[in-house]
């Protein structure tokens, strides 16, 4: 077994500028070199972490190869053997390339059905083959932990690193002591970078707005969350002088951000008080955002540049990782969160907009004052990989 490098799997893509948020700012703090295990390596090279993994190895695709996915369902369905899908997707990072920890970069994968078969046989397949894992900056639904097939999971990982403390708590009932931790998301860390800004963005005076396809599904009522963002434009423009800035974080072809936000786009862009911007790595989508008067992002991870660089921000959120951020950051998430579920008029953006104008001084100075020790926790994370690694 090897023990030079640290494995980072579960990861999509910097397409998903959350995904490469987390990686970035993970890598500053590994004790170890990295291995990233990754959907899209190319995606990962575009943007900015060519210079901070040691190696990219793209994860073996099954369903890209006919013959391959039957000859393993085959196998799985004949000898009881699941774990084999595992073992052919991972062949790169097990077996005789194994390494001794391997950290799953959790974020939100346990919050998709479509995730959990391969997270928890990814798990299995380390540790029968006799490596550590740890599951890092997760956010899991309380209600997900009373399937005990999932509980059984959580207590196989050597260490898990909840992002929130609703996740942390939920953990400590199904796990022993000692074994689950709270630290914010590595992403409270990201470096930013300030590129020039676009024509049209005024800094101070720009309120930056995410809307993802992700939000749109999870709503209620068929058009209720683009019916609510236009109607916000509309306010901002008839009742302020402030400039909007539309932008993505996530830039994958069937989850584009780009899609509802050139929808909004087309509607004002006219205006000349709209700009939308293009794509841009983590770092750089974070100065954008740091430099805004105030956000609304649906996007977590758009939040979160924003929180940290202390700009007044209404998260539109549809799982716990949004409640738990803002409970953890303002004491409560009532007013900070609008659960995209929970929309049913075309105001109500419009409304919690309005209360975040009469929050926005005090919120910019709360961020200021928390943000130091939120930080600081947020790198305590160094400690315990330092720890499983050693």
């Amino acid at each position: 077994m090897k023990d030079d490098k640290i494995v980072l799997y579960m990861h999509a893509g910097s397409g998903n500028h959350g995904c490469e948020a987390i990686v970035n700012s993970l890598c500053r703090m590994l004790p170890k070199p990295a291995i990233l295990m990754t959907n899209r390596p190319w995606e990962d090279r575009k943007y900015s972490l060519a210079s901070l993994c040691d190696t990219f190895v793209e994860e073996r695709n099954l369903e890209k190869n006919v013959f391959v996915h039957a000859w393993y369902y085959a196998w799985r369905k004949a000898f009881g053997d699941p774990e084999s899908f595992m073992r052919y997707r991972y062949r790169d990072i097990l077996g005789k390339n194994l390494h001794r920890l391997n950290i799953s970069i959790g974020g939100d994968n346990y919050c998709y059905d479509n995730m959990l078969d391969r997270l928890l046989l990814a798990n299995r397949a380390f540790h029968r083959q006799g490596a550590r894992t740890a599951l890092l900056g997760c956010s899991i639904e309380p209600a997900l932990l009373e399937r005990e097939e999932i509980a059984e999971d959580m207590r196989l990982y050597d260490a898990i690193v909840a992002r929130e403390t609703i996740t942390y708590e939920a953990l400590c009932r199904v796990c022993e002591e000692g074994r689950v931790h709270f630290c914010p998301d590595p992403a409270f860390l990201l470096e930013t970078e300030y590129a020039p800004l676009p024509e049209g963005f005024a800094e101070g005076n720009t309120v930056g707005i995410n809307l993802s396809p992700m939000a749109v599904e999870n709503e209620a009522r068929p058009g209720i969350t683009m019916e609510n963002y236009k109607a916000l434009i509309a306010h901002i423009l008839d009742t302020t002088d402030m400039r909007i800035a539309l932008i993505p974080h996530v830039v994958w072809e069937n989850n584009d951000d780009r899609g509802p936000l050139s929808e909004l786009y087309r509607t004002f862009g006219k205006t000349g008080r709209v700009v939308l911007l293009e794509d841009a790595s983590a770092v750089r989508l974070k100065g954008y955002i740091g430099r805004c008067r105030m956000f609304i992002g649906a996007r977590t991870h758009a939040t979160i540049a924003a929180y940290s660089s202390c700009v007044p921000t209404l998260a539109v959120g549809y799982s716990v990782k949004a409640q738990g951020i803002a409970k953890d950051l303002f004491g409560t998430a009532q007013g900070y969160v609008l659960p995209v579920q929970k929309l049913s008029h075309r105001e109500e953006l419009i409304e919690a907009f309005a209360w975040l104008q009469g929050q926005e001084e005090a919120m910019r100075a709360h961020l200021q004052a928390v943000m130091p020790q939120y930080r600081q926790k947020a790198a305590g994370v160094k400690d315990i990989l330092e720890e499983l690694a050693g």
